[in-house]
């Protein structure tokens, strides 16, 4: 094994320092980190009771580990197992979820109609760089045992701390008024139009229970359903990209060659901030945790970042896949034309049925039932975010009933107000849409800074000799 060096280290602690103030901690001791006091509860089952903690030991799911005297800190690592895989597999498809909400997909058939296919090589930069990003979250989670915002908690002053929670909170209500607006969207799209825009908030706002009922059954199953609202996308906009037949060609060549014009800048920036959402950088790092891993065994924790990183790439491609599918059929089918700035999420359905017609399947049900998937699934992970978010800054100890309840009714409220007012403004809901993409965007640096910083603090590739950030092997 390589020796540390010491002068990178103090080249990365002020590296640290000159983000956001840490608090002063003097070394040695429990004073070291969080992380060290992380190990020694681990092994003595001593964890604060008084401590905020994203899942209960008995609720992680057991995974068989290879012994240490197979995979010691310069042996070699163990084989790839499929099976192991299939354990490891679920966190990062909870993930990708954020990467296909309303938000997403008002960004994608926006700057599918006015942009075309000219931001394709934009979305796929941004959800490149937002795997590099959560995978960088889940290795903070896995090598400390603690997730994002209880790191903040810990390390961070208490002024510094309640700004970073407050802007954390404000890009999880902005998000999840589109994910709330777009279940009521497809609700209405679903039924007619007989059930207005307003009692398909209150219908979604009521999905936390199904949450708290899923999770009562295990994380597993709870990952199943997710699984299953995924796959309802994948198949809805397969479906339509089919039925819309887009050039080839010009998907290759948008996807490839960067090009960006003056009157694109907003839907390019609603891009990056509908597929790097902050609040997901929060759940993925608590979402690693729901396996049991011993943090203070080095291959164990090498051998979960290996899987994660695997399951985590598989998932964003199928969400890479999926965006680019709804931004292909709006370039194809309303680029250039006379429509083309006015379409969005509340009208998309009525324009996709008079282009492309009926048919077997009408496609404006098709649109509704994926647009109902990915409103669902975001909601729901969208209250899985929040309970970690505020059990881990203010370090709440409730029962998960009241978390749920309590963070579905921060975004709740507002959302109920803006469906009675733009309830028959579809230009207007489309607006608000965007900029809160824009807002998306706007937000990253505060969550950004927080995990770059505790990384660097906490010396995860060196305390715990992960290696570099894309090593996921056991060799140093």
């Amino acid at each position: 094994m390589a020796p540390r060096n010491p002068i990178f280290e103090e080249e990365a602690e002020e590296e640290a320092e000159s983000f956001l103030p840490l608090r002063s901690q003097p070394s040695g001791g429990a004073a070291d980190g969080k992380a060290r006091r992380t190990h020694a509860a681990y092994e003595d089952g001593s964890e604060d009771e008084t401590t905020e903690r994203a899942f209960e030991s008995e609720e992680k799911v057991v995974v068989a580990w290879v012994s240490d005297e197979d995979c010691g800190d310069d042996g070699p690592p163990p084989p790839f197992s499929w099976r192991k895989l299939w354990l490891f597999t679920g966190p990062g498809f909870l993930m990708s979820i954020a990467f296909l909400d309303p938000g997403n997909l008002e960004g994608d058939l926006q700057a599918g109609a006015i942009a075309g296919y000219s931001l394709l090589w934009l979305l796929l930069w941004a959800t490149a760089m937002g795997l590099l990003i959560q995978m960088l979250s889940a290795r903070l989670g896995v090598a400390t045992g603690h997730h994002l915002a209880e790191l903040c908690h810990e390390e961070y002053p208490r002024w510094a701390m309640l700004v970073l929670w407050f802007m954390a909170e404000v890009a999880l209500i902005g998000a999840d008024i589109q994910e709330v607006i777009g279940s009521a969207i497809a609700i209405k799209i679903l039924s007619r139009g007989m059930i207005p825009l307003w009692v398909g908030v209150v219908i979604t706002a009521l999905d936390c229970f199904i949450f708290l009922f899923l999770e009562n059954y295990g994380v597993r199953k709870l990952e199943a359903f997710f699984a299953f609202l995924i796959a309802t996308m994948a198949f809805s906009f397969t479906w339509m990209f089919g039925e819309a037949k887009p050039s080839g060609k010009e998907l290759l060549i948008g996807t490839l060659v960067p090009k960006l014009g003056s009157k694109t800048i907003k839907q390019a920036v609603g891009i990056v901030g509908c597929v790097i959402m902050p609040h997901n950088v929060f759940l993925h790092s608590a979402l690693v945790q729901s396996r049991k891993i011993d943090p203070n065994k080095k291959s164990h924790v090498q051998e979960a970042l290996r899987y994660y990183s695997i399951e985590s790439t598989i998932a964003l491609i199928i969400s890479f896949m999926i965006n680019l599918f709804v931004t292909a059929v709006f370039a194809k089918g309303f680029y250039g034309t006379r429509v083309a700035d006015t379409i969005g999420l509340e009208n998309a359905g009525k324009y996709l049925q008079e282009k492309y017609g009926g048919g077997l399947f009408p496609i404006l049900y098709i649109w509704g039932i994926g647009l109902l998937a990915a409103g669902q699934s975001s909601t729901i992970t969208g209250t899985y975010a929040g309970q970690f978010i505020m059990g881990g800054f203010l370090n709440l100890r409730l029962k998960k009933w009241s978390r749920s309840l309590i963070t579905r009714s921060f975004a709740i409220v507002p959302t109920i107000v803006i469906s009675l007012f733009f309830d028959t403004y579809d230009s207007a809901l489309d607006t608000l849409n965007q900029w809160l993409n824009v807002l998306q965007s706007v937000q990253i640096p505060f969550v950004l800074i927080p995990l770059l910083t505790l990384v660097s603090k906490e010396q995860v590739m060196g305390v715990f000799k992960i290696g570099p950030i894309i090593q996921v092997s056991c060799e140093s």
